[in-house]
């Protein structure tokens, strides 16, 4: 379903004149063919432009969010977008500086296409006089042959001039150098901005900075080949302020597919923000104008205990990705694993992720005594210790105080048939499983 509705009414900021000082002021610009051609280019008639994703995985993840957001704010301005995803890109892999990709089979890379078409389609508007289209670069690269794409684009390139890009310079300074297969990616991107130049019109690709040999490779082909002038917008890498890398929890990868990130998860990301990055994350993943971000700055400055900033960027970023019902569930079982509300109303998906991080154990049916579980769970680490934590009244399953030590807890209390979450106190919390 998509989520772009949610944005019609954010996208007329009076702070802003024209888009392109928008995208300025949310730090994302870091480098552009011609920022004053490209500044008078976005502020006149409608233009067509396009991102493209290769599909190197099930999902996209944060750092397409970034060029996702930006092709919805040109969008928003009268631009008309097309979102590629590749379909032959992704059967060669871009370069990577560390090592070659493995190849991924053409039935997978396939299947994957589908999956990146059905999320980047939730970003954007297929509807009106700026409806965005779907564009695949197999379409016009598996009919060619390879002496047609030798002949008619590889003459326009120079080996010199693709050795120097970042990437490639890089994996030939390394011990497992670099293939000719992941060493021609460059010149299939080229292609398909000269394709989609010729087709649409296109005036104007965007990605991230580190892809900007790439995105010059078809600015540079077009003005080759057409004697025309198009525009290049490269946006700066997201770094966190402590020097971790951006857009992993625990080492993983956050993916948009709720199958491969929890909503909660997702959501939890964002509220973990530290303080100092929160009014840098509120411009580049949010549609709240400049107004309301500064105001969100001013609490986090004044108020930082509140983290108003960090609730404010987890809802509207779990909600563009996931859905405002969705979030919302989301912020229900964070409140109710502590207490503040109903973990029977949660739906066992939620349930799980909300308690994936917690510790576990799984227990028979006919041990369901509470000091037998407190032990289980390790929220006490002897029955006496756990004696004395119902005794003192810090002892809870699904929020509700057990006095009696000798209490066992029935199966009409197990939420969806199987689990308990357990509490020692405010904040020790642990879940127990239960086996038929």
């Amino acid at each position: 379903m998509s989520h772009v509705n949610n944005l019609e009414s954010q996208h007329n900021d009076p702070a802003f004149a024209n888009v392109w000082q928008e995208l300025k002021w949310r730090g994302l610009v870091h480098v552009s063919t011609d920022e004053t051609e490209l500044e008078k280019l976005l502020a006149g008639d409608p233009i067509t432009y396009y991102c493209g994703f290769d599909p190197t995985a099930p999902s996209l993840h944060l750092g397409n969010l970034v060029q996702l957001l930006v092709m919805r704010r040109l969008q928003l301005a009268g631009h008309k977008p097309l979102g590629l995803v590749g379909g032959s890109t992704g059967l060669i892999g871009d370069p990577r500086p560390t090592a070659e990709r493995t190849l991924n089979t053409k039935d997978t890379v396939a299947e994957w296409v589908g999956y990146l078409q059905g999320q980047v389609r939730r970003f954007l508007s297929f509807e009106g006089e700026n409806s965005a289209r779907m564009v695949n670069n197999l379409d016009w690269t598996a009919p060619l042959s390879a002496i047609d794409f030798l002949r008619e684009i590889g003459k326009h390139f120079r080996v010199g001039t693709m050795l120097r890009k970042d990437a490639v310079a890089s994996r030939l300074n390394s011990d497992e150098g670099i293939s000719y297969t992941e060493f021609s990616y460059q010149i299939l991107q080229g292609m398909d901005y000269l394709q989609l130049f010729r087709d649409y019109g296109c005036a104007l690709q965007t990605g991230g900075s580190d892809q900007w040999g790439n995105l010059t490779s078809g600015t540079e082909l077009i003005r080759k080949v057409e004697g025309k002038s198009v525009h290049a917008l490269g946006t700066p890498l997201i770094t966190n302020s402590d020097g971790t890398k951006f857009g992993k929890s625990e080492g993983n990868a956050i993916w948009l597919d709720p199958d491969m990130c929890s909503p909660y998860t997702f959501y939890q990301f964002w509220l973990n923000t530290a303080d100092a990055d929160v009014v840098d994350r509120l411009k580049v993943f949010t549609f709240l104008s400049r107004a309301e971000i500064e105001a969100l700055g001013e609490a986090v400055a004044e108020r930082p205990f509140a983290r108003e900033g960090q609730k404010k960027l987890a809802f509207e970023v779990t909600s563009l990705v996931h859905g405002v019902d969705a979030t919302e569930k989301v912020i229900a079982a964070s409140a109710a694993l502590f207490g503040n509300g109903d973990l029977g109303v949660l739906d066992e998906q939620t349930l799980e992720a909300a308690t994936a991080e917690l510790p576990s154990a799984t227990v028979a049916a006919d041990g369901l005594g509470i000091i037998d579980l407190l032990v289980a769970s390790g929220l006490s680490d002897s029955k006496s210790a756990a004696r004395r934590t119902v005794g003192e009244g810090g002892a809870y399953v699904n929020n509700t105080k057990v006095s009696d030590p000798e209490a066992v807890i029935g199966q009409d209390q197990l939420l969806h048939g199987r689990y308990l979450l357990l509490r020692r106190g405010k904040k020790n919390l642990a879940t127990i499983e239960v086996s038929a």
